[in-house]
């Protein structure tokens, strides 16, 4: 027996798998919420460990998140050119948010679509130099935001609520 199938074979095993899915960049707590549902846990225990999860990371990529670019670009072309187009891509969502910093960046976590949700979040709240005070509590309500959706999403509103 693997591993994989140990973890999936116990509620503890499939907890662990959907927190550090949901920890992953691009799939964050939008692909461990139907991970986790499809392992058959319950949804709002899903929705629970997804939100914990994806907000572990946020506080490291806002403080390292520059130094690892910086160190990035003294490396080689490749990672020159992937680290100048995190930044591009950042300072362009970064855009939507000098008027409303710290609404828009709820929105920007809260949408449940790809290049959108927490580590992108943390990327621009970092360049932009917004204060880890105001930004994690921002990210964290966009997170609960995404979660909820996805998990509406997945399960259906009506199964939830009811």
């Amino acid at each position: 027996m693997n591993l994989l199938d140990l973890l999936q074979s116990s509620e503890l095993g499939k907890i662990i798998i959907t927190f550090f899915v949901s920890m992953l960049p691009i799939v964050e707590l939008r692909g461990a919420i139907p991970l986790g549902v499809s392992l058959g846990l319950n949804p709002l225990l899903c929705l629970g460990v997804s939100l914990v999860g994806n907000m572990v990371p946020i506080p490291f990529i806002i403080i390292f998140i520059r130094r690892i670019l910086d160190w990035m670009k003294t490396k080689n072309s490749r990672l020159v050119r992937f680290a100048e187009r995190l930044e591009k891509k950042a300072y362009s969502k970064g855009d939507l948010l000098y008027k409303g910093e710290i609404i828009g960046l709820i929105l920007i976590v809260a949408v449940p679509l790809p290049g959108t949700g927490a580590w992108t979040g943390s990327l621009i709240a970092a360049l932009l130099n917004i204060r880890l005070k105001a930004a994690i509590p921002a990210i964290a309500a966009g997170v609960v935001i995404a979660g909820l959706l996805v998990v509406g999403l997945t399960y259906g509103f009506t199964k939830v609520i009811a």
